[in-house]
């Protein structure tokens, strides 16, 4: 596989796991939306851009997984935190239970022959 291909399908494979990267944060405190970018960026080893956040941002909030509240700060633009809710919690445990089942699955693959 070529590097260019290589690339597409490690991207595809983080653009998949988003919702889950964003519940995993927001399971742990509130962020706002360009501080939650930084985060991910440098933490997950990804480059997400604001144009891709906040669709997944206000998707996550139409289903009732996170929820948001505006915060005046004292100089400049308020912002908006989001946190995760209880059904994002149960939501996020059944994602993490089938990812410790997909993940375990791969590595089987992985070391047979």
């Amino acid at each position: 596989m070529d590097k260019e291909k290589l690339n597409k399908w490690g991207a595809q494979i983080r653009k998949g796991l988003l919702d889950f990267i964003i519940l995993l944060y927001l399971r742990k405190k509130e962020y706002y939306g360009y501080e939650l970018i930084r985060e991910i960026n440098k933490l997950a080893g990804m480059d997400i851009s604001e144009g891709t956040i906040y669709p997944l941002l206000n998707r996550l909030k139409k289903e009732e997984l996170i929820e948001s509240k505006w915060v005046e700060m004292e100089t400049g633009v308020p912002r908006k935190y989001y946190r995760i809710t209880e059904s994002g919690m149960n939501a996020l445990e059944s994602m993490k239970d089938s990812w410790m089942q997909i993940s375990f699955s791969l590595q089987q693959l992985m070391v047979k022959r």
